[in-house]
Order: structure tokens, then sequence, then C-alpha cells
């Protein structure tokens, strides 16, 4: 029986394209090339089953949406015989003219379906093409609670503070920041900021990122401390599986008044009654 506190997680990247089928088989290697180095949960990058939109493709129209429903269906049934959670970004068909969700699917080891985040933060790009989220998504794996976060969604500290405030330990985040001409300022920023948000909340964070060239970022798992337990190469495919354990301690400096600031209280001490004080235009 698995230790309460303590999961592997697989951070997967491969070349997200515009073949639904081709996705598909790749993401079932790499969920058994996972399981093969005993992971308890598999994590693919955003829209690793559908591509793009607006990337990989221009339109929805002529959208293969059966190929879709068919290798999910595929790839549930390899989570049920591996006896793995799989994270897999995708996108969530809606009712015509809405335009689909860019989302994660979260499939138990049983296979089934058991929770869907979709991005709430979408770019005006992505805004084209995909319909934004409206809700935070949690689920429980080995006594850890998880939440769901995708690409945009880095840019909105709110979004962490949310999950702080539900107890949230681990956050599986999914990118795509990829399939460009060269590097660019996500290539300075994305890591750091990533690692920014785990330290400034106590979060373990595994991100993932596309690995089509040009690939800005690759994938990596940052601990709460915002320190990066390891990273995968850029530019090709990889699953890098490394153990989440929530009952370790970790440096975080905001602890103590962490919980105060969530409430709005934005000092740490209690401020002093003094017209010395009030006073900011003299010595």
């Amino acid at each position: 029986m698995a230790k309460q506190g303590v999961v592997k997680v697989a951070t997967c990247q491969f070349a997200v394209g515009a073949n639904v089928r081709r996705n598909g088989s790749q993401i079932v290697r790499q969920i058994e090339q996972a399981k093969r180095q005993r992971a308890d949960v598999v994590h693919f990058s955003e829209t690793a089953l559908t591509g793009y939109a607006g990337t990989d493709y221009k339109s929805w129209e002529g959208f293969d949406w059966d190929a879709v429903t068919v290798e999910t269906e595929r790839i549930q049934q390899v989570a049920r015989t591996k006896k793995v959670w799989v994270i897999l970004g995708s996108a969530h068909r809606l009712t015509e003219p809405n335009q689909p969700h860019n989302s994660q699917y979260v499939i138990d080891p049983e296979g089934r379906i058991v929770e869907r985040y979709d991005k709430r933060f979408c770019t005006g790009q992505d805004l084209r093409h995909y319909s934004c989220g409206d809700h935070l998504s949690t689920f429980t794996i080995n006594g850890i609670k998880c939440g769901l976060l995708i690409c945009y969604d880095v840019r909105f500290p709110e979004l962490y503070r949310a999950y702080k405030k539900l107890d949230v330990q681990l956050i599986f985040q999914s990118f795509y920041n990829a399939r460009k001409l060269s590097a660019t300022i996500l290539t300075e920023i994305m890591k750091p900021t990533t690692r920014a948000r785990a330290a400034t909340n106590y979060f373990w964070i595994s991100a993932n990122n596309s690995s089509g060239y040009y690939q800005c970022w690759s994938s990596f798992l940052t601990q709460p401390d915002g320190v990066v337990v390891k990273s995968l190469p850029r530019h090709r495919a990889g699953v890098m599986v490394n153990t989440v354990d929530t009952t370790k301690s970790f440096y975080d400096s905001s602890a103590r008044f962490r919980d105060q600031a969530m409430k709005g209280v934005l000092q740490s001490g209690t401020p002093v009654k003094d017209p010395r004080s009030r006073n900011r235009k003299h010595l």
C-alpha cells in the first residue's frame, strides 16, 4: 500500500501536433514508460491529445472529434490496465456555436474521468478558439490534495492563493510554449515565475511543456521552496519520474504570516499609533 503523503509523479513531454491519433499513441507509450518507472500519476502537457488550436491548426473546422473520443477511451483503458492516474491535456467539446474548453481530464486508476479543469485565463489568441473555464478542480492521491492549472493561468497569482485556501499541496500545471521560431521572453520568465508561485504558496508543482521545436523551456518539477528537483532536456520527448513527499519540510519564509496576508492583513506586526508614522511628507 502506498505511503500516505507520498506520490511518484511522471512529468511528460513530447512534440504535440495536429494528428490526434499520433498524439494518442505517444501518450500511451509514455504512460507505459512511466509505469515501468513505478509512477503513480502521469502528467501530460496542455492539449497533448488534441493539439493546440491556433498553433497546430487554424480553426476547429473539420476537426476529428471522433478520434478524440476513441483515443481518450484508449487512454482510459491503459490507465485502468496499468493502474495509474493520468492528467490528460485535451479539449472539451461544447454545444455549437460555443468554442471548446482547453482542458485537463483527471483519469483515475480505474480508467474513470473523475474531474476536469478548464483553462480559466485564456490569452487573446486563445479566446478565438476556446471558451474560458469558471472553476477550480481538486482531487486526492495518496492523501495529497491536488489542483490543476493550465499555461497562462501562471500569470494570475490569485488562482494559486485560491488553491492554497483549499489546502492543495500539489499543482499539475500543463503548458504549451513550443513551436516557436526561436527563444522568446517565455524562455527567460516562465520557470522563475512558476518557481515563485511554488515558493510563495508552499506547493509542489509539476510543470510540463510540449517539446515541439522551438521549445521555450523544458518540463520540470519544483518543490515547495521553489527549488527545481529535476528538468527534462529541451526539444525531445521524455518522461521524468520524481517522488513528491509532502511529509518532508522545506524552507518557507512566508509561513508565519501567509494566513493573515491571505485574509487581507498586509503587514507582519501591529501598526503603531504615532503621528510621526502617519506623517509621510517630513523627516
